[in-house]
């Protein structure tokens, strides 16, 4: 029995991971939030727990990674909206501690991440790839992180830069596509927990990769395996592939 640890224990993933970690058979050590904090705060929590999962806000990363890396836990990061500082704290810790970080905790999408890697390396940029991504009204970043989990696989596949091959938020006289672009389109509204297409759309034919979140259990139950894996790892940067062998 694993203790882990939840970072942002308020929110709505917060309270579906201490969920998943008491049905997964763990015991759950204890949590923090901006709203409140429990067991003396993030510091106290890390000296308690085998493993911390964080699905917070990018602000309170940085303390977050300091108290883990005092206490030499494990941490599990699946909070969205970060940037390159942000990765460049992760790497600087991953020096001491396991580090699993990724914008989706599903297994289902970590699959589909690697269909998209598979299908981006066998056609050529004359296939356009395009990301549609559909949230409920409540999200507050785009495009969300598993569609640039995805865009990044599709870029891994083509052996190309990511940030330098994308097109987002076309408003007008965009032009035409440019050939070898990877699209972004994100939708918002209702309750939806997350879905995500792929398409790759060549010339009178389309491949679309598909997956349909119905409920934010399946990223605590994603995010709590990928705390059972992580713990007792040697320090370094993971991703969900290494959980799922893949």
């Amino acid at each position: 029995m694993a203790r882990i640890g939840v970072i942002g224990s308020e929110g709505r993933m917060g309270q579906a991971l201490t969920a998943a970690i008491a049905s997964g058979g763990h015991d759950c050590s204890g949590g923090v939030d901006k709203g409140g904090v429990d067991k003396g705060g993030v510091a106290a929590l890390a000296k308690v727990s085998d493993a911390l999962v964080d699905f917070s806000a990018p602000a309170a990363l940085a303390d977050t990674l300091a108290a883990a890396r005092a206490a030499g836990t494990a941490i599990v990061i699946g909070t969205t909206g970060l940037e390159a500082a942000h990765h460049a704290l992760i790497d600087d810790a991953a020096r001491q501690i396991a580090i699993l970080q990724t914008g989706n905790t599903s297994l289902g999408v970590t699959l589909l991440a690697h269909l998209v890697q598979e299908a981006a390396a066998r056609l050529g940029d004359d296939w356009d790839i395009e990301i549609v991504e559909m949230h409920h009204r409540m999200k507050v970043d785009a495009p969300s992180g598993t569609a640039l989990l995805l865009g990044a696989a599709a870029a891994e596949g083509r052996g190309i830069d990511l940030a330098a091959h994308s097109e987002r938020g076309r408003d007008g006289e965009t032009g035409a596509r440019q050939q070898g672009a990877i699209g972004f389109a994100s939708l918002r509204g209702g309750t939806v927990a997350g879905d995500h297409s792929v398409t790759f759309a060549g010339d009178e034919e389309r491949i679309t990769l598909t997956h349909n979140a119905e409920n934010r259990m399946i990223f605590a139950r994603g995010a709590v395996k990928a705390a059972e894996w992580l713990i007792g790892r040697d320090a370094g940067r993971y991703t969900m592939n290494d959980v799922l062998s893949l």
